[in-house]
């Protein structure tokens, strides 16, 4: 759905929308498992700088579900995460804020994104927002015990039988100062 600069120019912009699996690209790692729906209002804001200069900044809010599946960060076995989120978004027209004096970043400069053209993909806005959403790494459980480094063989399903690993005497020292801090 296109967020058009025009039409907000005359009214709000409500959405009710939903996209099937493969309907917004997440990327090879991430599966979409059912519909991801959204629903909200886009809104146009206008900012005056000094006389002349008017800003038209897209304002979007609303919320959306879906349920996504992602490798394991251990075992790469696929783990299930159903991601719902509110969002308030200020969206600017590109090179609007370029050539302005460096400042420091707050809280509500993080919500601002911008937008190149007459207006706005909802896809992006929500493509971005789920993303954020996600955790950065996917753990089936917190016992995992992941993959065998030598074979690859899912060590929460079966040990395997490679042999362990002669340790590195040049790490010797440093465990002999953990073993000290765990005592």
């Amino acid at each position: 759905m296109f967020i058009e600069i025009r039409a907000l120019e005359l009214h709000p912009i409500h959405f009710e929308e939903e996209f099937g699996p493969g309907g917004i690209d997440l990327g090879d790692d991430i599966r979409q498992r059912g519909s991801l729906k959204a629903n909200g209002r886009a809104d146009l804001v206008e900012e005056h700088h000094g006389k002349r200069q008017r800003i038209e900044d897209i304002r979007l809010q609303g919320s959306f579900f879906t349920s996504l599946e992602m490798a394991c960060a251990r075992c790469l076995e696929p783990v299930v995460h159903d991601v719902a989120r509110n969002f308030d978004l200020l969206y600017r027209p590109l090179g609007t804020d370029a050539g302005t004096p460096e400042r420091s970043v707050n809280a509500a400069d993080t919500e601002i994104g911008y937008y190149q053209g007459e207006g706005l993909l909802l896809e992006d806005a929500l493509r971005e927002q789920v993303l954020l959403a996600l955790p950065l790494k996917a753990i089936c459980r917190e016992d995992c015990k992941g993959l065998c480094p030598h074979c690859g063989l899912n060590l929460n399903v079966e040990q395997c039988s490679c042999a362990e690993p002669i340790e590195d005497p040049r790490w010797s020292a440093l465990k002999e100062i953990r073993d000290k801090l765990d005592h």
